[in-house]
C-alpha cells in the first residue's frame, strides 16, 4: 500500500496548512485510491498555532480566563497534547488583535501568557512549547515570567511587573520560585526569526513601529530591552543579548530562555519532534510539503527545508508543492529537495494565483502523483 505524509506551510493570503492538507488528500484519493495518507498541519508559532497541533497528533483545549494586553480579563485557551504537552500560543494573550487601535507597546503586558503557562503546569505537563508571534508587546516576556513567579525589583525594593516603558526600572531579579516550578520540565519555544534582542535588527526597531511605536519610543523600548539583558544576565545567569531569536515577540524570546530557560528552536523542528516524524516516515512512499513561495530565505530552516533534512535522512522522496520558486534551488536539492513544482498552470498574476490556489496546487498534486505513477 502506498503511504503518503502531506506537511505544507501555508500558503500565506490564500490557503491554511490544514486546507493544503485536505487538497493534498483529495488528489490521492482520486489518483491512488485506498492510499496510507498522513496530514501534519504546520503550526508557525502565531495565532492558530495551538488548535494546528491539537489536528496533527489530537487532544484538548484547555479554556480559561486571562490577564489581556491592557490587564483586562479575556477568554482564551491552551492545548493539551497526549504524553503530557501543553502548547501555548503567545497571540491568545498578548496579540495585536487583542488591542485593536489601542496599539501601545510601551504598556501592554505579556502576563497572560504567563497564566496559561502556569495552568499547563498545573495540569500536569511536563513539557510545555511556547508559540512566539503576532504580539502587541515589548516587555522583554517580563509579564509572563512574573505570572510564573519571578519578581522584579526596582531601585527601593518595590516589586513590581515591568512592561515595555518600565524595563529600565529593573535593579534586581529574582528567578529562584519560577525555576523551581519549572524544575525537570521542558520549555520549547516556537522562534522563526533570528533577530537579537537590541539594535537595528532588534525586537523594538524591526516590530515596534507595527505595534505602535515611533521613533523616540523605538529608541526608549531598546533602551529598556537592553537594561533589561544587562540584570538578567548578572541576576539569572544567562546572557541573552546577541541570542538569535531573542527579539522575537518584543523580546519575549529572550525573555523566556533568561528568566524561565526556555530552549529556542525553529518551528518546523517543534512540529516535527512533536509529532514524532521521522517514525512516520517509515514505509512513506513519498513526503509532500510546500508553500506559498520558496527563496533564499525558505533555506534558513522554514518548513520546507526543515522537512527535507529529515527525509533526506531515510532516502525519502520529498516533493515541495510551491505558489512560485525564485532563484537557483540547488542548495535546496541538496539538503534533500527531491523535486519543487511550481502550481501555476499557466501565466498569471499575484492575485489570480492567490484566488486560484485551492485548483491549482489540486491539479498540480494529482499531475505530480501521475508522474510518480501513484496508481
Amino acid at each position: 500500500m502506498k503511504k503518503f505524509i502531506f506537511i505544507p506551510d501555508s500558503f500565506k493570503g490564500s490557503l491554511s496548512s490544514a486546507r493544503a492538507c485536505q487538497l493534498m488528500q483529495q488528489a490521492v484519493e482520486k489518483e491512488c485510491p485506498g492510499a496510507d495518507c498522513i496530514s501534519i498541519p504546520v503550526a508557525d508559532g502565531g495565532e492558530g498555532t495551538v488548535d494546528a497541533f491539537l489536528a496533527a497528533v489530537g487532544g484538548q483545549k484547555m479554556p480559561m480566563e486571562v490577564t489581556g494586553p491592557w490587564g483586562e480579563k479575556t477568554q482564551a485557551y491552551w492545548g493539551l497534547l497526549s504524553e503530557k504537552t501543553g502548547v501555548v500560543e503567545m497571540a491568545a494573550a498578548a496579540g495585536l488583535p487583542l488591542v485593536g487601535d489601542q496599539k501601545n507597546p510601551e504598556k501592554t503586558t505579556t502576563y497572560g501568557v504567563g497564566e496559561m503557562i502556569a495552568d499547563a503546569l498545573d495540569h500536569g505537563v511536563t513539557e510545555i512549547i511556547l508559540g512566539l508571534g503576532g504580539s502587541a508587546t515589548n516587555d522583554g516576556g517580563c509579564g509572563a515570567a512574573a505570572a510564573m513567579g519571578v519578581k522584579f525589583l526596582d531601585e527601593s525594593g518595590n516589586a513590581f511587573i515591568p512592561v515595555g516603558e518600565t524595563l529600565k526600572n529593573i535593579a534586581k531579579i529574582d528567578v529562584s520560585a519560577a525555576r523551581e516550578k519549572l524544575a525537570g520540565k521542558k520549555l520549547r519555544i516556537m522562534c522563526d526569526i533570528d533577530n537579537p534582542l537590541c539594535g537595528p535588527q532588534g525586537a523594538a526597531a524591526v516590530f515596534g513601529p507595527q505595534k505602535g511605536a515611533d521613533a523616540e519610543m523605538v529608541k526608549r523600548l531598546d533602551e529598556g530591552l537592553s537594561h533589561f539583558a544587562k540584570i538578567a544576565a548578572r541576576d539569572a545567569g544567562i546572557d541573552v543579548l546577541n541570542l538569535p531569536g531573542a527579539g522575537a515577540a518584543g523580546g519575549m524570546g529572550g525573555g523566556m530562555a533568561a528568566l524561565l530557560k526556555g530552549e529556542l528552536q525553529m518551528g518546523i523542528e517543534t512540529v516535527l519532534d512533536v509529532t514524532g516524524f521521522d517514525a512516520l516516515l517509515d514505509g512513506a512512499s513519498a513526503v509532500f510539503t510546500g508553500e506559498g513561495k520558496i527563496d533564499g530565505q525558505s533555506l534558513r530552516g522554514k518548513v520546507v527545508i526543515g522537512v527535507a533534512r529529515r527525509t533526506k535522512k531515510q532516502n525519502i522522496l520529498c516533493i515541495a508543492l510551491v505558489g512560485g520558486a525564485e532563484g537557483p534551488m540547488d542548495d535546496a536539492y541538496a539538503q534533500g529537495v527531491t523535486a519543487i513544482v511550481p502550481v501555476c498552470r499557466r501565466p498569471m498574476s499575484l492575485k489570480e494565483a492567490m484566488e486560484n490556489a485551492e485548483t491549482n496546487l489540486y491539479s498540480a498534486m494529482r499531475d505530480t502523483l501521475r508522474l510518480l505513477g501513484a496508481k
